[in-house]
């Protein structure tokens, strides 16, 4: 199992999957759970690589959130992602991932994104919606994996996806164990 830190490093292995077939990705953001097992089991049956993002969730929620008081268990979430015999973990940093100035978002609109969380939490949508463009650019996946917990944010991951052409040929949504 390869573990990368570094976005250039990201890319650079990324600019290699382009003729060795078919590439999984499972974004996870904060600590692993069974849900996000079951979608590298997938990952890994249907696609020839597979990669997992682990992002830390004070990337993805705003600060006051419950989920940035959450500690990332790195090490225990590695050694569960090599018994699972995952191909890559990409965990960019923080300050690399969003650096200081960062300043271009993708912002959803329309019904999707104006309803139910995104009423009140649209600060988290836009999160979600530039990290997954982020991820999508970074590690070029093929198939995107993803549980059906947040169904609204897996709706506007794939209005995302076809809005701004991704080359992606499929994202699956799965319910959660």
């Amino acid at each position: 199992m390869r573990i990368i830190y570094d976005l250039d490093k990201m890319t650079e292995t990324a600019r290699g999957w382009l003729t060795g077939g078919s590439v999984g990705l499972v974004p996870v953001i904060g600590n692993l759970h069974a849900g996000h097992l079951a979608l590298v089991r997938s990952s890994i049956q249907e696609c020839e690589l597979s990669i997992v993002s682990i992002l830390d969730s004070s990337l993805q929620y705003e600060s006051d959130d419950v989920h940035t008081r959450i500690p990332l268990r790195l090490a225990s979430n590695l050694q569960l992602l090599e018994q699972e015999r995952v191909d890559v973990v990409f965990i960019p940093r923080p300050t690399d991932f969003y650096p200081s100035g960062f300043s271009t978002h993708v912002v959803p609109f329309g019904p999707l994104a104006e309803r139910l969380e995104g009423v009140t939490l649209h600060q988290n949508i836009r999160k979600a919606a530039t990290s997954m463009a982020k991820l999508f650019q970074l590690v070029r996946p093929d198939k995107v994996y993803l549980g059906q917990k947040k169904a609204q944010q897996v709706a506007l991951i794939r209005k995302l996806v076809n809005d701004l052409n991704f080359d992606l040929t499929e994202i699956r949504a799965r319910k959660p164990p």
